[in-house]
């Protein structure tokens, strides 16, 4: 999720702004979030990347059998 369309319930202000302790406490949050492994990545990539590694599966243990 990205926080430069969210506003704070607290100010009414957008939360990229950062007006209040509210917006500033959550942007860092939603930005360390977005520092993991596939944080960069939306969802529709994660699921095409699970989608192929469950594939990858499939082939080779029916290469094997």
């Amino acid at each position: 999720m990205t926080y430069d369309r969210l506003v704070c319930a607290n100010c009414a202000a957008p939360v990229n702004e950062g007006r209040c302790p509210v917006c500033r406490a959550n942007r860092v949050r939603l930005q360390q979030q977005d520092e993991g492994p596939f944080g960069g990545l939306n969802p529709v990539a994660l699921i095409a990347l699970l989608v192929m590694l469950i594939g990858a599966m499939a082939l080779l243990a029916h290469q094997t059998a």
